[in-house]
């Protein structure tokens, strides 16, 4: 069942790339069903080098061609199934783009009646959708000094002054578990909430114009120059992005919204 879905998975990804990203010489003028159909009939037919050949040349650096082959050789009756689902597709494909600011903004495009407009999410300031929006809205708001909205980037546990790798009480009557104690949260906000419990936009401010003024000056600075060209990694509900010499940004998804857990 895992290596079916893998299977399924890396095809699906590798088609998306030949029917919206651009085909090889000779596609360019075909729209994304006509794409779909020409894939979809040369894996059906095994004519994996063609279907190579359709795919966009980021697909192509991902997987080699002797990849791709043992990929679609070695499980026909999956991929004869995969092709025909490519088909016919259940809905009609929405082509997009991606633009990177130099600010390491995200501006996303739309193709509606043959016309390029501006997606609606180029006008949301503090967005949570992806990874990228959550830290480019965290920045926003830290740098215009709006600690209000970024509270709308903190853990909920980290919030609630809850550190959020902290274990589970033990039950009444009942001693700790030996062993060290934990380790307290290294996150900003968390150091920033003090011993008084919640973190407010008060509490930001003082420890963010105050004693940690400088230390995240240069964090901030660091995280800008690196967004631009940062690869995020998502695993499900958790996300990671490298920065600087030796530098890491979780994230986590609580309800739909990414926040940022660590720094």
């Amino acid at each position: 069942m895992r290596a079916r879905s893998s299977l399924r998975h890396a095809l699906g990804c590798l088609v998306l790339g030949a029917a919206l990203g651009g085909c090889g010489a000779g596609h360019a003028e075909r729209g994304p069903h006509d794409a779909l159909r020409a894939y979809a009939a040369a894996l059906e037919e095994r004519r994996v080098d063609d279907a190579y050949q359709m795919l966009s040349e980021d697909a192509r650096r991902t997987v080699s061609l002797e990849a791709f082959r043992r990929m679609v050789l070695e499980s026909p009756a999956e991929v004869l199934e995969i092709a025909r689902a490519l088909s016919r597709p259940a809905s009609e494909p929405e082509v997009t783009a991606t633009v990177v600011l130099p600010s390491g903004d995200e501006l996303l495009l739309v193709l509606e009646g043959g016309r390029w407009k501006v997606d609606g999410t180029a006008v949301e300031l503090y967005g949570q959708a992806t990874p990228r929006q959550a830290l480019l809205g965290f920045l926003r708001a830290f740098e215009q000094k709006r600690y209000d909205m970024v509270l709308r980037y903190v853990p909920d546990a980290e919030r609630e002054g809850v550190p959020v790798d902290a274990p589970a009480a033990p039950p009444p009557g009942e001693a700790p578990p030996a062993g060290p104690a934990p380790a307290a949260p290294s996150s900003t906000a968390s150091s920033s909430a003090g011993a008084s419990g919640e973190l407010t936009p008060e509490k930001l401010r003082e420890a963010w114009e105050g004693p940690q003024k400088e230390s995240m000056s240069r964090l901030v600075q660091a995280l800008r120059a690196a967004l631009p060209t940062a690869s995020i990694e998502e695993s499900g509900d958790v996300a990671s992005m490298s920065y600087g010499s030796g530098g890491t940004v979780s994230f986590v998804r609580e309800r739909g919204a990414w926040k940022i857990r660590d720094f």
